[in-house]
């Protein structure tokens, strides 16, 4: 098998290639220093039988130190056993010798372009994709039955549970190479065949090197607990240990993390499957999640730190074996800088790490100070306009709440309800059987680019900006280039008061004469709008699209209209710097702290009717025709 037709007479064997690869892996994708590094780092854990050196998944767990409790030791172990046989699917799962482990080392830290010149990102997620899955004959039909028959119903669980891997030589089932009747790209393997390419092998690929994704299916159980493990590792960095990372992991710290890989998994939609297909995998990770797995990067870089590395004794070759020590990730760092300052009502480590997910970690980690907080500063534009107003540097919104009631039961919703236009949407939490209105929260938020000002006439940001839901389910619209109308603050009696994202601002001498004096609120297509008391909240999705954020592109939530109207809890503004901007800040404050001890400082009607006249004359308020006796 994987033997070609060939110009040589002698064609190379499987065996042969894989060889070929990692060597070509180890000269050009690594240092000296980084070669020295990962190979002492293998050589002092790995166990030898028969002759070869390996890790065990024991092994594996314990270096990278996944925490026991998340049970997400066997899904790495298997994600590492699948990598360690490419290019060649069909001999996974593979031992994880030195070349096996240098070849996942070089994949999850994405190290592979300087020997395969395709590295589009869509290829490294489908290798990942195939190294969390697994195959079941009966889950093309069966999914399909499903889609057809448009039931909530949860299929028939017969998929089982994840491949342990097992002994067979045929290699994980979700490889086994099927015939395919799916409507998708016939080019599924471009990584595969640009790293044989690399190695003019392309026949083997063309004689059964193929793997088949549209069959198969990550269990929700096994993405759950990844998920868990990518929250918890968001901000690591290549020099930091896992264990320094999260010293401590708690009962509630892990209800926290499974609470928010939920809301993660949710945009799945595995209520209503059993687990993650490769086309919602592929949906869901480019719209909503693109940095889902970059923690893996900084996490396997472990490999290329060891501790027993010094020069003054590689000098010569006679120091003994026994006096080398495990390689630990280098502790002699200085203490990094708290990833969050502090914590807030909405915002803490796993909300953060989630924003990570599709807001880059170097703007957020460490990065982050509270700046408006409704609970603490009070719900006003005012207080909200004095807190945020002086930050010059891109910022976060976070609000959260729970859904109003579909009939207003008093009369300050009844206002709400009154100003909103008469055609009523459902809520989103219709879209999710398993959700009970009761007990759910929503939690909406938005990325701004710029600095925040009153929006009189035009509304500002840019397209930078960035809408989305955190929860019940993670969802992302980015703005779009049909309208500009991103982010709105204004204050009555311009109209609509309030603060939003996505809505336009009609001309305000069209709103001051509009029928009757009501006005109903101009929401867009895809929009969120807070009312000028910071009270409620209305959160709307048109699937006609056109406004200034794109719609949904999950699969459950696609080509689907909701709105959620709801009782504002906590809102949170967080500004993205660090020091510099922080100064900046300060500055602001402090000259307009002194302006207005200026004004105050200001005494009229002293006696000295000339000076009096005087100022007024310098503040624009008499002059020209009037006099100072009609003041």
């Amino acid at each position: 098998m994987g033997q070609g037709s060939s110009a040589d007479s002698h064609p190379l064997s499987l065996e042969q290639l894989s060889h070929a690869l990692a060597q070509r892996f180890a000269q050009k994708c690594y240092t000296p220093l980084e070669l020295y590094c990962f190979n002492s780092v293998f050589r002092s854990l790995a166990d030898s039988e028969s002759g070869i050196r390996y890790w065990s998944e024991a092994t594996l767990c314990r270096f990278l130190e996944l925490p026991d409790a998340l049970g997400v030791g066997s899904v790495v172990f298997h994600m590492a056993s699948y990598l360690g046989a490419f290019p060649f699917p069909s001999q996974a799962p593979a031992i994880l010798t030195t070349e096996a482990m240098l070849k996942v080392v070089t994949i999850l830290t994405e190290r592979y372009g300087a020997v395969i010149k395709k590295r589009g990102r869509e290829m490294w997620l489908r290798e990942l994709y195939r190294s969390l899955a697994v195959y079941d004959r009966g889950l093309g039909s069966q999914y399909r039955d499903a889609e057809r028959d448009k039931s909530l119903e949860k299929p028939r669980d017969e998929a089982g549970g994840p491949n342990t891997g097992g002994g067979s030589s045929q290699g994980f089932a979700v490889d086994q190479p099927i015939e395919d009747d799916e409507d998708e790209d016939a080019d599924d393997d471009e990584l595969v065949l640009a790293a044989l390419d690399s190695m003019d092998a392309t026949e083997v690929f063309r004689h059964g090197e193929k793997s088949n994704v549209h069959h198969s299916i990550i269990p929700t159980d096994n993405f759950l607990k990844i998920v868990e493990l990518l929250l918890l590792i968001a901000p690591i960095d290549p020099q930091q240990s896992l264990s320094a990372l999260a010293p401590e992991i708690s009962n509630k710290r892990i209800s926290e993390l499974r609470h928010t890989a939920n809301m993660i998994l949710s945009s799945f939609g595995v209520e209503q499957h059993p687990g993650v297909t490769f086309k919602t995998f592929t949906a869901v990770i480019s719209s909503s999640l693109p940095y889902l797995f970059d923690g893996l990067n900084p996490l396997f870089e472990h490999f290329l730190f060891a501790k027993d590395f010094d020069l003054s004794k590689r000098k010569s070759s006679t120091v003994p074996r026994s006096l080398e020590v495990a390689p630990v990730i280098l502790d002699t760092l200085p203490p990094p800088e708290p990833i969050l300052r502090e914590a807030g009502e909405i915002l803490d480590l796993n909300v953060l790490s989630q924003l990570s997910f599709f807001i880059k970690g170097t703007n957020l980690f460490r990065r982050l100070r509270p700046l408006y907080s409704g609970n603490k500063a009070g719900f006003s534009m005012g207080s909200f306009e004095k807190a945020v107003f002086n930050w010059r540097a891109p910022s976060l919104l976070l609000v959260s709440g729970t859904l109003l009631p579909a009939s207003p039961t008093n009369a300050r919703e009844r206002t709400l309800s009154d100003s909103l236009p008469p055609a009523r949407l459902h809520n989103s939490i219709a879209l999710t059987p398993s959700l009970s209105v009761e007990d759910t929260t929503l939690t909406f938020g938005a990325y701004i680019p710029g600095h925040w000002r009153q929006s009189h006439k035009t509304c500002f940001g840019d397209s930078g900006t960035t809408l989305f839901q955190l929860a019940p389910t993670h969802d992302v619209f980015p703005a779009s280039n049909f309208s500009t109308d991103y982010v709105y603050f204004n204050k009555p009696p311009t109209h609509p008061s309030g603060l939003g994202f996505g809505s336009a601002l009609p001309h305000q001498t069209q709103a001051l004469h509009g029928q009757g004096g009501a006005h109903h609120i101009p929401l867009g297509p895809v929009s969120l709008h807070l009312d000028d008391a910071l009270e409620f909240g209305i959160f709307t999705h048109l699937a006609s699209g056109g406004g200034s954020f794109h719609t949904s592109q999950l699969p459950c939530r696609k080509n689907k209209d909701w709105q959620d109207r709801f009782e504002i809890e906590s809102l949170e503004v967080w500004g993205c710097g660090g020091d510099e901007e922080a100064e900046t800040q300060r500055k602001e404050y402090a000259w307009q702290e002194r302006e207005a001890e200026n004004r105050r400082r200001v005494n009229l009607g002293t006696g000295d009717i000339d000076a009096d006249r005087e100022l007024l004359k310098m503040a624009g308020l008499i002059g020209g025709g009037m006099s100072g006796g009609s003041v």
